[in-house]
């Protein structure tokens, strides 16, 4: 099945990239368990999940780290993102924020740079230093994380806040109120979404009626789960696994051909939302 390809989702500067990635939340926090990390961000690579997404929070930077030795030989193939702590999001803070990410992950150049989410310095001072990473070439693109669609329009208002190039959110089966208006909303202005947490961090795979439609389709839980966030348009599904057998189990939800009825009976299990939803974030 791995055949298949990879939908792809396009970012506002033109560059086509899988929309199905690799997350490395909780790694690089144990030395143990690096090998492994290592080992199934190689796998998703060869198999196409190019993508990877990361952020100076993780393991306190370990998990850059650990991404760096992952695409050691490779950086050309493939898309990193990482994350700015609000905190560090100065004009002066950001820039130095960016540099020491570039170091652990042993690159010249992140491909997306997000803010992690709000904090208290202004989105214009934010996006002006993520404009001088840009104009540098420390970054190809800016984004954010965890902006609910008020959030948005107040970033399309800041000078250069036009070019945000993605919004990654709490996004799955069980989690569905960005559906209401977010979705809808960066899908009007072209800009991709990212899913992480796509699986509920394994919470919604044990719901029995995603088990049933998941042996309908001769799949996993976890596929299902993520076949249906691919089904969106203009979202990206970064789930994270330290296991080469789930890498290959989720590179093989590109092939379900999930029916209409089962999509129903996903929707009466995990219920689209009626109005709007704060946003959520683990």
């Amino acid at each position: 099945m791995q055949d298949d390809p990879i939908p792809t989702v396009k970012f506002p500067n033109g560059a086509e990239v899988p929309a199905l990635g690799q997350g490395t939340w909780a790694m690089g926090e144990d030395a143990g368990y690096a090998k492994a990390e290592i080992e199934s961000l190689k796998a998703g690579i060869d198999l196409g999940m190019t993508l990877i997404d990361t952020a100076e929070m993780y393991g306190d930077g370990g998990a850059e780290e650990i991404v760096g030795q992952a695409i050691k030989g490779r950086r050309d193939e493939v898309f990193i993102v990482s994350k700015v702590y609000p905190w560090n999001a100065s004009l002066k803070g950001t820039v130095e924020a960016c540099e020491n990410s570039l170091e652990r992950l042993g690159t010249d150049r992140i491909d997306l740079y997000l803010l992690h989410w709000r904090g208290n310095y202004p989105l214009a001072e934010t996006v002006e230093a993520f404009e001088t990473l840009k104009a540098t070439g420390k970054i190809g693109a800016w984004g954010v994380s965890n902006f609910d669609t008020d959030d948005m329009q107040e970033l399309l208002r800041v000078p250069d806040g036009a070019n945000v190039a993605a919004n990654q959110v709490l996004y799955n089966l069980s989690r569905r109120g960005v559906e209401f208006d977010l979705l809808p909303w960066c899908q009007s202005h072209d800009i991709p979404l990212m899913a992480y947490s796509p699986i509920e961090q394994g919470r919604i795979l044990h719901h029995p009626e995603l088990i049933r439609i998941a042996k309908a389709n001769q799949a996993t839980p976890a596929q299902v789960a993520l076949a249906f966030l691919l089904e969106r348009g203009g979202v990206f599904v970064i789930p994270k696994t330290s296991n080469v057998e789930r890498v290959r189990e989720n590179r093989d939800c590109v092939s379900l051909d999930i029916t209409d009825e089962d999509w129903k009976a996903l929707d009466a299990a995990f219920p689209p939302p009626t109005g709007k939803r704060s946003l959520e974030m683990l």
